[in-house]
Formats: structure tokens, C-alpha cells, sequence
């Protein structure tokens, strides 16, 4: 029995793969988020913020890469991973509690290449079931500051082994073509509206054209409570109160998208 969703967007969830549930985040937490994220952008944290601060790299990812799970050393984003409005959605879709996995940031200045289409559950391994995301919008996302493609239906395929990415497009090295006849479509999300999409679906994104905006994203991956395995880069897994769960360990999978090196190191 849904509890939060209509019965269309369950049912638009289970036919495309995805669904765009707007305004699960307000103002107010959308200015904590942001306050948070650029403190931490000014920061070298091992492991999990490793930017160029010299500000001598003409390639704006090596200034502001991306945030690899900040809920484990930050209390604001092990807060908002944790979200109950995003947990409520995902109870609808799951048909079961959801448990947080991961939790990145993604800051996308001007100029930054996007990330070739891909496969979730490809890193994240989740067995039984099936890891879904919610990546949240900070600032508006369209085509030209580098916003989300999703290839509608996808969540039907299989987890496919990638093709290498080009490296003048995507700062990561997987790319996973479409099947024949299917194209990737844009996703226009607003400041607080969360997409939500099947870990087998294929996604990815297009470069910042623009010369002045970012695209900051708060972006977390889950799985269903009764899964049993995950990939070791996502352990441990956490219940809606914020207690841990040790699930057994997949012994592939891997980060989200593995990096190229720097494009342009200086």
C-alpha cells in the first residue's frame, strides 16, 4: 500500500525507471546543504575531498572534484542522506525500508565535463534487490549547466561490462551505450526536487556550457532492507534512525565511476 507516492508515479517508477518527485527539500535545508558543501570546498580531506587549492589547474574538476561520502566525516550530510522525506519515497518504491549506502556532492563548475552514461549497480552490487538513487538538485539543472540524462526503460537491462568513456567529455572512464533505438532524454530538475531511478538504469550527464553557473547536486544511493550483499566501497549501510547494518560483502563493483587522470594538470 503506497503511503507517500500516487499510484501514477509508482507506476511511472516501474515502467521508465525513474521519477522526478519535486520539492522533497526546502529553502532552508537547501542553504544548510549549501553552506556546508562550500566550506568543505575550501578544505583537503583524504579519502574523500581531494581538491587542487593552488587554483594552478585549467581543469575546474581538479579545483572541485566531487565529495565521496561526506556522511562519514560530516553530521549535516549524514543528516540529509538520511532525509525523511527521500526515505518516505523510497519506502513507496521499495515496497520495504530503504538503507543509505552512499552519499556524494557533486559541484559541476563552469566548463566541467559531465559523466558518460552508466549503470549504479554495476559499483554498488546489491544482492537480492536492487540500489536506488536520489539525486537531489541545489541549484537548478538543465541541458546547459550539465543536468542528468536518463535513457527511459533502461531499468529492463541488465548490468552490461562498460566500454571506455572519452576522456575530453566525461572525467570518468565507463560508458554504457544505449540499446538500439533508445536515446538518452534530459532531466530538468529545480532546487530541492529529487530524481529518483532503478540502479540498473542508464544515466549520465553533459558538460557545463555555461561561462557562471554551477550545478551542485546532493546525490545518495540506497538498497531495500532485505538485500543481503553490497560492494565492500559502501559498507556500512544505515536504518532510518541512524543505526549501522553490516551487509556480506561483494568482493567486486567499486567507487561510482572510476576517474581519469587530470585532462589538463596544469
Amino acid at each position: 500500500m503506497l503511503r507517500f507516492l500516487t499510484e501514477e508515479q509508482k507506476k511511472q517508477f516501474d515502467r521508465e525507471g525513474y521519477i522526478i518527485v519535486q520539492g522533497l527539500f526546502k529553502q532552508e535545508q537547501l542553504n544548510e546543504i549549501e553552506h556546508t558543501f562550500e566550506e568543505i570546498s575550501h578544505q583537503f580531506i583524504p579519502g574523500h575531498f581531494e581538491p587542487d587549492l593552488s587554483n594552478e589547474s585549467t581543469d575546474p574538476l581538479r579545483r572541485y572534484p566531487r565529495v565521496m561520502h561526506p556522511h562519514r566525516f560530516n553530521e549535516v550530510a549524514k543528516k540529509y542522506m538520511l532525509h525523511q522525506p527521500v526515505l518516505n519515497v523510497l519506502q513507496d518504491l521499495y515496497e520495504e525500508p530503504p538503507l543509505a549506502a552512499q552519499s556524494m556532492f557533486y559541484y559541476k563548475p563552469p566548463g566541467a565535463r559531465g559523466q558518460a552514461l552508466h549503470q549504479d549497480n554495476f559499483y554498488l552490487k546489491v544482492e537480492p534487490g536492487n540500489c536506488i538513487a536520489a539525486w537531489t538538485a541545489v541549484d537548478e539543472a538543465d541541458e546547459e549547466n550539465g543536468g542528468l540524462l536518463v535513457v527511459p526503460k533502461t531499468q529492463e537491462h541488465e548490468i552490461v561490462c562498460p566500454d571506455r568513456a572519452d576522456s575530453k567529455e566525461s572525467f570518468t572512464t565507463h560508458f554504457v551505450k544505449p540499446p538500439k533505438d533508445q536515446k538518452a532524454v534530459p532531466v530538468m530538475l529545480q532546487p530541492g526536487d529529487v530524481l529518483f531511478f532503478n540502479g540498473n538504469l542508464i544515466h549520465g550527464s553533459y558538460r557545463n556550457k555555461t561561462k557562471n553557473r554551477f550545478r551542485r547536486a546532493f546525490i545518495c544511493h540506497y538498497a531495500n532492507e532485505s538485500a543481503t550483499h553490497i560492494s565492500h566501497y559502501y559498507k556500512p549501510l544505515y536504518r532510518a534512525d541512524g543505526t549501522e547494518v553490516e551487509l556480506i560483502e561483494n568482493t567486486d563493483g567499486g567507487p561510482c565511476g572510476v576517474e581519469f587522470e587530470p585532462l589538463y594538470p596544469h
